[in-house]
């Protein structure tokens, strides 16, 4: 299985592409034995971001490269920098976009992948990379629930470029409101900011945000802090749902002590500039009919959405019904739900007739139609019968099962299992909530393991070293609040 004989005679490793180098693909490429299997990474960025400590950069706490880890350094086969633009099943081969952009940012990847609701995008170079066994890794982005004006002017908190932006957008509003000429209307509006989503990042987000406010800018803008509001709105009926009420209710008691407002219930429809403050934006909110909110900055953290190569390979034939005799053409499987692509208990692609909807799931269960040397991880996946949260916790573990089955050359045995590690969630002040089977933490116990647990958890020693220096730096100096 591991080598394939080539014209001179001579044997060559079994080429694996890997599309993505978020927590998935990063995390089997580094697992992947080297010696066993030529390794191909495509993604539109060259690092790894560590995601749970990103909101912490948006904020100064630490710095943006204490956080990411270069895709090069694992001493890969090749690497093209681009995009997965479709997929060739057939004839095993990939056609890739190359990235020739240098902005990060979620909004312009985004147009540059081509979603079609991305106006004015255009194609860069493309060429195509054969593969001999493929996995999907391309993870998902942030779902905008197609609300007018979010594309344009929220600011999405996925990769080291948004947190970039953010942060130089929060110490603008600062500068801006700080000006003799600013009115106090027009201050209350600049530091309004505003956090959509009252999940695990939203949150930790809004924590990290108001301890560089109390920690930092109250000493450098003392006569701003009457103007600063920070307000976390979400549509479901409490924030936090993956945490038992107990610990949803300790996050909440603390935002309200530190004066943070938790908008549960509310809809927001609509995000425009406002005409009457220069870098101000309005905010329509469903339950206050047509009063608008003002707001400094909008950081969007709600739901998910499919990568747009996901979405391109609906209804794609990828098996023309030739193997039996009238047989029907094959198509990828497909979550109702989420949209990702469904896989068996051993992370293979599933495909399903021609023509066939989408179904939960929950509902399917593993099958014997199998796209050949096709797999899927992490959030564009999910296992039938199965239904695990989005999570780095999952597509670090599905890396692993999946590259240990390569190594072993044992793709059949024992099918993926997830083990919960326990949720944590930061909320500011050093104090955090932590939940898993053995019990709950709350407070500054939880802080302690939810900083050890991520600081174990960063993939390279270099960060692991310098991570605990930007937390004493910041600790001891304060937050850099310079812009450049």
């Amino acid at each position: 299985m591991e080598y394939w004989r080539i014209a001179e005679g001579q044997y060559k490793k079994e080429r694996v592409v890997i599309l993505g180098s978020g927590w998935a693909g990063y995390a089997f490429a580094r697992t992947l034995n080297p010696k066993k299997f030529e390794r191909i990474i495509i993604s539109p960025r060259s690092y790894f971001v560590f995601t749970p400590l990103l909101a912490g950069t948006a904020v100064g706490t630490l710095e943006f490269r204490s956080i990411v880890e270069s895709v090069r350094r694992l001493r890969l086969d090749r690497f093209h920098q681009g995009w997965a633009d479709d997929i060739d099943f057939v004839n095993k081969k990939i056609r890739v976009e190359a990235n020739t952009s240098d902005d990060l940012a979620t909004r312009t990847r985004l147009a540059l992948t081509h979603d079609p609701r991305a106006p004015d995008s255009k194609k860069a170079p493309l060429f195509d990379v054969e593969y001999d066994k493929l996995v999907i890794a391309v993870g998902a982005y942030s779902q905008t629930f197609g609300i007018e004006g979010v594309r344009e002017h929220a600011n999405f908190l996925r990769d080291v470029g948004d947190a970039r932006k953010i942060r130089m957008k929060i110490l603008q509003c600062f500068e801006k409101a700080s000006l003799p000429i600013t009115t106090d209307e027009e201050r209350r509006k600049l530091l309004h900011f505003a956090v959509v989503g009252g999940g695990p990042t939203g949150i930790e987000f809004a924590a990290e945000l108001h301890d560089l406010v109390r920690d930092d800018l109250s000493s450098t803008y003392p006569s701003l802090m009457e103007f600063v509001k920070l307000t976390v709105y979400d549509v479901a009926p409490k924030v936090l749902p993956m945490f038992d009420q107990k610990l949803a209710k300790y996050a909440l008691d603390v935002f309200h002590r530190e004066g943070i407002d938790v908008k549960t219930q509310h809809h927001l429809t609509r995000i425009r500039p406002d005409e009457s403050c220069e870098g101000c934006l309005k905010l329509r909110i469903q339950e206050y009919g047509d009063e608008e909110i003002g707001a400094g900055i909008v950081v969007w953290s709600t739901g998910l959405m499919q990568n747009p190569l996901i979405q391109k390979l609906d209804y794609k034939v990828v098996g023309d019904g030739t193997a039996a005799p009238g047989a029907p053409k094959l198509q990828l499987q497909k979550d109702s739900k989420s949209g990702g692509l469904i896989t068996d208990g051993h992370l293979r692609v599933t495909t399903v007739p021609q023509g066939t909807e989408a179904v939960s799931c929950k509902d399917t269960t593993p099958t014997d139609s199998l796209l050949p040397d096709v797999y899927a991880i992490g959030d564009c996946a999910v296992v039938a019968g199965q239904r695990f949260p989005a999570t780095a916790q999952v597509a670090s573990q599905e890396a692993a099962y999946l590259a240990k089955r390569f190594n072993k050359g044992d793709l059949d045995q024992k099918p993926f299992k997830f083990r919960n590690l326990g949720t944590m969630t930061y909320v500011g002040g050093w104090r955090a909530i932590h939940q898993n089977k053995a019990d709950d933490l709350t407070g500054r116990a939880a802080w302690i393991l939810w900083r050890t647990a991520y600081l174990t958890k960063t993939m390279s020693i270099r960060n692991k070293v310098m991570v605990p220096i930007y937390w004493f730096i910041s600790w001891l100096f304060g937050r850099s609040i310079s812009r450049f």
